[in-house]
């Protein structure tokens, strides 16, 4: 007959075992304190990990761990802290099933983590009835391991790209490894030259050799950065920012409609922005009828939105001279059609030309999906961690946002 598993059962760790059970704790009746009892006498100090036969002191402590159905669940068990006598300090023990935050045990710090990949730390404080400075110190937690068991390894294509702490002002660096899809660094105090500077720094002058191609923005002080460190790499300027420059001259064809026409052809104009500017396979059945209607009543907008679902086939092309013909047709077809900012879009694709061509040779195919869907999750992250002063955490979310859950 098969043994019967008790709650108890549950709590048993390495040197621990589990002795009473209380129920209706902390003004809850049904929260409920598991009495843990010590099984070895060894104390292991907290920072180098010596193991002492004596300790300094001790305390009892209650540490949150995972709930069981909806009840709270406490373990209490004592702490000690133990004189080292290699680090010349008094620390608290390391106890392996006990996170760097002495109330929770590891594994409810994981979930809490867990839970704060996919909802805003209000809710997660709410639902499991924590303070918020507590949830978002275990979320810190989570991610400070989940980047220890996934360390940097040398990139061969990196993508550098821009974030705003605040809308406008504070800039940092975002750098990711292409290859493996995840962002590798974090840092500096603006956009400038030097601030990538300290990216190549950081990385090191072995693995900075290893670097075969960089895909970035216009951005000139990145471009600068990349050729005195990196002078062994391509240059590539990603889709996502030079589609982002097609779709302002767009919105700008939309304003001086917009000023141009009758009132009552306004109509059809206003609120359309972001119509205009989705791609067709996103749109709704709603919003597609708003752009049929919309594009049936002006000519010029017409025109200039199908010339932007058409300028991205040229990243479909396989080598640079079947590229370079298809923008030259697609610049040609400006001369008839009077869109001033499209003939501004087009003089800054000429410009930068060598930079955009670059994706059509095969050594430079590189995901291009994932920076796209890079920067959305970054501006999701931006939109939650909106007001928020810790700087770190903010690396941290950025960081570890493509890794794995652990």
């Amino acid at each position: 007959m098969k043994k019967k598993r008790r709650l108890l059962d549950e709590y048993r760790f390495p040197g621990y075992r589990p002795k009473a059970d209380i129920h209706g704790v902390f003004g809850d009746r049904k929260a409920r304190i598991i009495k843990l009892e010590r099984t070895y006498k060894n104390t292991k100090c907290g920072k180098c990990g010596a193991v002492h036969k004596s300790y300094y002191d001790k305390t009892v402590r209650s540490i949150r761990d995972l709930s069981c159905g909806d009840a709270r669940i406490y373990l209490r068990t004592e702490v000690r802290r133990v004189l080292c006598v290699k680090c010349g300090t008094v620390k608290r023990e390391n106890i392996d099933w006990i996170s760097n935050n002495p109330f929770y045990t590891e594994r409810f710090a994981y979930y809490v983590g867990r839970k704060c990949r996919a909802e805003t730390i209000q809710d997660v404080a709410k639902e499991l009835k924590l303070d918020w400075h507590a949830v978002k110190n275990l979320e810190k937690v989570y991610m400070t391991e989940q980047l220890r068991r996934n360390p940097v390894r040398t990139p061969r294509v990196i993508g550098i790209d821009e974030v705003s702490l605040k809308k406008g002002h504070s800039y940092r660096i975002v750098v990711s490894d292409l290859e493996r899809e995840r962002p590798i660094w974090f840092g500096g105090l603006d956009r400038s030259e030097e601030s990538l500077d300290e990216f190549y720094q950081w990385l090191g002058e072995k693995k900075t050799k290893k670097i075969r191609l960089a895909v970035m923005d216009m951005w000139k002080a990145f471009e600068n950065s990349t050729k005195n460190n990196a002078k062994q790499s391509a240059i590539l300027y990603d889709k996502f920012h030079v589609v982002r420059h097609l779709g302002e001259a767009l919105d700008k064809v939309r304003k001086m409609e917009y000023a141009r026409v009758s009132a009552e052809d306004r109509t059809y104009i206003k609120g359309q922005k972001y119509t205009l500017l989705s791609n067709h396979e996103n749109l709704n059945l709603d919003g597609r009828r708003s752009l049929k209607k919309l594009l049936k009543a002006n000519k010029r907008l017409n025109i200039a939105y199908l010339l932007k679902e058409t300028f991205g086939q040229l990243w479909d092309y396989k080598t640079e001279g079947w590229a370079r013909r298809f923008f030259d047709n697609w610049k040609e077809a400006l001369k008839w059609q009077k869109i001033e900012p499209y003939v501004e879009f087009a003089d800054m694709i000429e410009r930068h030309w060598d930079g955009i061509a670059a994706y059509s040779r095969p050594e430079n195919k590189v995901p291009l999906g994932f920076v796209e869907g890079f920067n959305n999750k970054i501006r999701v992250l931006q939109r939650r961690a909106y007001g928020l002063r810790d700087e770190e955490y903010i690396r941290l979310k950025i960081l570890t946002c493509m890794l794995k859950e652990i």
